[in-house]
């Protein structure tokens, strides 16, 4: 038998795409567990011992998380984990509250029979990560069900928009299902929108979303305003008003 040569085929490639996507799952990881908390140096050298690896990998990972808000470059001493003021996260939770209102409501109009099975699986899968799991679980399983509600509504702008947030929007809701008062009722307002959903009622389902928000809002803004000096008067979340009739139907 003729031996063929070896050709460039048999090389082993080495992903560097792979390794920036773990070291920044990392990092952000670390944020939203509150291993890194706000405020927090991010020294490159000392991340890289702890990472073992690179500092063009730790560099990297970290201007994607600034562009994600969930680090910033504030002077010159370098990047820091990011501070979410009490007025930033106002501002992030009404916009929560109307973009997540549309969202639910367009996935009520135009959810197939797939899309709500697959919606039911993750409340539940959220259920037992609340009743089980540690909180990167527990937020991992909220976006699971977030990410069934974007995919099925249909419109992909909206969905755009929401996903651009979603770090932060991560921190916030880490801070508030961290507390313990938070997390059986959390699971109760995603049942009350999935059930708002099933009966075809996109204004209950509107309703029972900004609902949920509103009341995550308030265990988190309490937290920050618990830890945060000086923080004076800071507005209310803005109720959206819901459409009294579907405008937009398939």
């Amino acid at each position: 038998m003729k031996r063929l040569p070896l050709d460039d085929s048999f090389k082993v490639n080495r992903n560097p795409v792979t390794l920036r996507e773990i070291v920044l799952d990392k990092l952000r990881g670390a944020i939203l567990n509150f291993q890194l908390l706000p405020g927090d140096r991010l020294v490159e050298r000392d991340l890289c011992d702890r990472l073992g690896v690179s500092r063009t990998s730790v560099r990297e990972a970290l201007r994607h998380l600034e562009s994600e808000g969930l680090v910033e470059f504030a002077d010159a001493k370098g990047p820091r984990v990011a501070i979410i003021t009490l007025e930033d996260a106002v501002d992030i939770y009404e916009l929560r509250c109307v973009l997540e209102g549309l969202i639910v409501q367009l996935f009520t109009l135009n959810a197939k029979a797939r899309d709500i099975r697959n919606l039911e699986r993750a409340l539940e899968e959220n259920r037992q990560a609340l009743e089980d799991g540690e909180l990167q679980q527990v937020i991992e399983s909220v976006q699971g069900f977030y990410d069934v509600l974007l995919e099925g509504s249909g419109n992909r702008t909206a969905a755009t928009q929401l996903r651009q947030l979603q770090a932060r929007i991560s921190y916030l809701r880490a801070t508030s299902v961290s507390q313990e008062n938070r997390r059986a009722a959390s699971n109760q307002e995603m049942e009350r929108m999935v059930e708002a959903i099933k009966s075809g009622d996109p204004v209950a389902a509107h309703q029972a979303s900004v609902d949920h928000v509103r009341a995550a809002a308030k265990v988190a803004l309490d937290y920050l305003r618990s830890k945060q000096d000086g923080a004076g008067n800071v507005r209310d979340i803005a109720t959206p008003i819901a459409l009294k009739e579907p405008r937009i139907g398939r």
